[in-house]
């Protein structure tokens, strides 16, 4: 990861002042860099790192960086990662053209290591990010849910990419057939735990998402946590508490209220539950492979996603 930074840095690299400015912020605001270690690791744990292992970590996390710019013009965010967004540091306008900047550069990287199969990868998981999110907008509107429709968006939008990784770094050092399916499936099942901490986490007080307690309510997005809740009172109760979600944006005591209810009515644990499966799931995905450090520490990733509290 130490070697990884520079490259990493000479790839966000423009000519023009105005992105230099932006990719000088993005690069000081970075985050815990877990898509590219992600490579890294399924690398290790089938081979031995090589220059292909830094460009596939170098494309996702280009993609991952140019997506989450373009969700924060989509849900009009003033903050990530407890720092000011591209989007209110410039304007959405900038935002966008500079996230397009970023997905270009993610693909030049694939082209310039002649990595076809990278590609392959990270686009049919933009593909299906873009489809999951035009999903969750259309239901927040709508405010009608599922457990099923639930978990098929937060696969796409969020376990997609992670298995793109785990699948990349496997793929840079050869591997095929049996393990390569079982990384795959580590990474969709991490995924999905992933998004599951993260929407429990966003009943917390505080967050190290840096986003504010109830942020996905006043969005209108409807969770797992308020899913089960909901499940368990009856249909008046139901529609007392989705007209409390769809006035929340502009009335902060209805989301106390939610979250309130939420606590009630278990749903914080029961999603607690389905994270600790979620994760039990994928460490038993490596079960094929033998004991190594990059073996354990996948098996540690997956445990701090299970415990995290905040």
């Amino acid at each position: 990861m130490e070697k990884f930074e520079p490259f990493f840095r000479q790839r966000l690299q423009s000519p023009v002042p105005l992105l230099s400015s932006i990719t000088n912020h993005i690069y000081r605001s970075k985050g815990k860099r877990l898509r590219p270690l992600l490579v890294f690791l399924s690398a290790k744990l089938n081979g031995e790192i090589c220059q292909k292992t830094y460009a596939g970590a170098a494309m996702v996390e280009l993609l991952h960086t140019a997506t989450l710019m373009h969700d924060d013009v989509v849900d009009d965010a003033d903050r990530r990662r407890n720092s000011l967004s591209i989007k209110a540091l410039w304007d959405s306008k900038k935002a966008i053209l500079a996230g397009d900047f970023l997905l270009s550069h993610g693909v030049l990287v694939a082209l310039e290591h002649q990595s076809i199969d990278f590609l392959n990868i990270a686009t049919n998981a933009i593909r299906y990010m873009s489809e999951g999110e035009l999903q969750q907008l259309e239901r927040a509107r709508q405010l009608e849910w599922s457990e099923e429709l639930y978990f098929d968006i937060i696969r796409k939008k969020t376990a997609t990419l992670i298995q793109s990784c785990t699948l990349i770094g496997a793929h840079s050092v050869g591997a095929t057939g049996e393990r390569l399916a079982a990384v795959g499936r580590y990474g969709e099942l991490l995924g999905v735990a992933f998004q599951l901490r993260d929407d429990v986490l966003d009943f917390r007080s505080s967050s190290i998402t840096g986003k504010a307690c109830g942020n996905d309510i006043r969005e209108k997005k409807i969770t797992l946590p308020l899913i089960f809740a909901l499940k368990k009172v009856d249909k008046p109760e139901q529609k007392r508490i989705l007209s409390l979600v769809a006035t929340a944006s502009i009335n902060s005591r209805n989301v106390k209220e939610v979250v309130s209810f939420v606590a009630e009515q278990g749903g914080l644990e029961h999603t607690e539950g389905v994270v600790h499966d979620y994760c039990a799931n994928a460490k038993r995905a490596l079960d094929i492979f033998p004991e190594s450090d990059a073996k354990a520490a996948l098996l540690d990733l997956a445990g701090i996603v299970a415990e995290q509290k905040k």
